[in-house]
This record gives C-alpha cells, sequence and structure tokens, in this order.
C-alpha cells in the first residue's frame, strides 16, 4: 500500500448513542447496535447509580452521563424509562440539546407521549420520533439486556409531521439493524390496539396473581400451580412503576376493552352455568383455533 493511499473507515450509523435506562430494552438497543458495528460510544444515563454501574460492567455502556452531557454529545438519544418521566427527561434535554440529534423512545403508550414532548420540545418537537419495540421480558435490569431481543420482532413508530423524512429513514434503517421489522401508524391506533393485545392482557395476568396471592390457601395453591399458571402469570412479574405508567397513560384505552372482555367472560360464564357443553366446547373452540392461527402466523 503506498503512502498516498486513503483508507475510508466506515462510519458507525450512531457515531455516539444515549441510552436514559438501559435495562433491559435500551441496554438491549444498544447491544443489538454493538452487534452489528453500528454504534460508536454508547452513554448511560438513569438515576440509579448500581444499576448504571452493572450496566457498564455488562459491556452495554461505556460510560455514565448526565442528561446535559448525553444531549452535548450523542447522535440518538434512546429514551427507555417509565413514560411518566417523558416530559421532565426531555425539558432537560432541551437547552443542551444539538440541532441534528434524532430523539426516540421505546414507551408502550404514545398519544400522552407525544403531548408531553410537544409540552417539553415546544418548536423543537421535529427531533423527537415517538417509537414502540413490541419485545420484551418480565425480567428487568441491564443483565436482562440481549442484542438479539428485536430480531424478528415489530417495532411501531409514529412519526410527527415536524419530523423530516431523512431522519424517520435514519431511525427505521437503525431499528432494522437491529433486525426488527419497522410498522408506521398514528399514536390514536398505536394506543387503541396496544390496549388490547399488550396493556389489558398484563392487568388481568396481575389481577389474577394478586387474587391467587392474597387467598386463604395461597401457599397450597401455588405449590399445586403449573405450567398453566406460570404461562399466564409470567407477565405479572413485570416493573410495577413500569406497568403503573402505561395504565394511567392509556386509561381510557384499557377501560374500554376491559368491557369487552367483561363481556367475552359473561358469555362463557354463562355457557358453563347452563350446563350447555356444546356451547362451552364451541366457545373454547373458537378460541383455541384463534390462538393456534396467531401461533402460526406469529412464530411465537
Amino acid at each position: 500500500m503506498s503512502a498516498s493511499t486513503v483508507v475510508k473507515v466506515q462510519q458507525p450509523l450512531v457515531p455516539v448513542l444515549a441510552v436514559v435506562g438501559p435495562g433491559l430494552i435500551g441496554g438491549s438497543f444498544a447491544a443489538a447496535l454493538r452487534s452489528q458495528g453500528e454504534v460508536g460510544r454508547v452513554l448511560g444515563v438513569g438515576r440509579n447509580t448500581a444499576s448504571l454501574a452493572r450496566a457498564q460492567a455488562c459491556g452495554l455502556i461505556d460510560g455514565v452521563a448526565t442528561l446535559q452531557q448525553a444531549a452535548e454529545q450523542a447522535d440518538l438519544i434512546f429514551l427507555a424509562m417509565p413514560v411518566g418521566a417523558t416530559q421532565a427527561i426531555l425539558a432537560q434535554l432541551l437547552p443542551h440539546l444539538k440541532p441534528d440529534t434524532i430523539v426516540t423512545d421505546a414507551g408502550s403508550t404514545k398519544e400522552n407521549v407525544v403531548q408531553a414532548a410537544r409540552l417539553a420540545l415546544g418548536d423543537r418537537i421535529g427531533q423527537f420520533i415517538p417509537g414502540h419495540p413490541i419485545a420484551g421480558s418480565e425480567a428487568t435490569g441491564p443483565e436482562a439486556a440481549q442484542a438479539t431481543l428485536y430480531q424478528g420482532r415489530t417495532v411501531v413508530l409514529t412519526p410527527l409531521a415536524e419530523n423530516s423524512v431523512a431522519d424517520r429513514t435514519r431511525l427505521t434503517h437503525i431499528w432494522e439493524r437491529c433486525g426488527a421489522k419497522v410498522l408506521t401508524m398514528d399514536a390514536q391506533t398505536h394506543d387503541t390496539v396496544l390496549a388490547s393485545v399488550s396493556h389489558v392482557p398484563h392487568f388481568l395476568s396481575s389481577v389474577y396473581m394478586w387474587q391467587v396471592a392474597t387467598a386463604q390457601d395461597s401457599d397450597l395453591r401455588m405449590t399445586l400451580a403449573g405450567s398453566g399458571f406460570r404461562d399466564f402469570t409470567r407477565i405479572a412479574a413485570g416493573s410495577a412503576e413500569v406497568w403503573r405508567d402505561i395504565f394511567s397513560t392509556n386509561r381510557a384505552a384499557v377501560l374500554s376493552e376491559l368491557q369487552h372482555v367483561k363481556a367475552a367472560l359473561a358469555q362463557a360464564e354463562q355457557a358453563l352455568a347452563s350446563g350447555d357443553d356444546n356451547e362451552l366446547q364451541d366457545f373454547l373452540e373458537r378460541a383455541a383455533l384463534a390462538r393456534r392461527f396467531w401461533g402460526s402466523r406469529s412464530g411465537l
């Protein structure tokens, strides 16, 4: 190679990434980009110093930063904390935010997040692109993070009119490099659908777990509990703080969906109470077929 030869080094998609909340979701995002060589330096931001130290020990982040330092240095800021903190976090980022930095989030609700972002960012709202990766686990913390979490999973973006096409395209490509499939929809549609297929299942799982745990013979029940109990209650072990914010910020959609669940439960209860085994079997069979069809289509 001659002295005049110039070797071009491929620039990663995200030279500097800041993750606010480098636990399961945020840590997995950083790990996925690192595994693909698409991130340079990763800064971890959070209120729990012990958790940040574990994230660094796990190799998820390269260093700890304040919100000001993250805003001054990062090319992409990923918000992976409870949605109730969105407005306060964005307000602290705003005075120091570089003009070309993209800010996105992983919140499970979107209408309230958009409202909070508009209040916090004002005329710089175009730098915020709301998002929601449909992936997760009942496990929490940096130790639960995995580079493969988003492979084959869906990420929903609910972009704003103020977002540039270039920024939307860039964020989509970043998620695709994590192995995800990106869907775009409006925030209201997202919240209505997710109330049905994500928020209400967690609500019901938690209610059932609470009912069993507070029964007088709860120890005996749990001693005899098997795989059905395990599968139905698994998600109830998730972060109470995170799910409190999800339920409170998507309250109307969750309450509306619960009315439909109550109607279905009443129909099934009536079939059981009436002693009509044919009606009961028909109800169970339709549910079983629907679940099998979804499983074969989704691979989950």
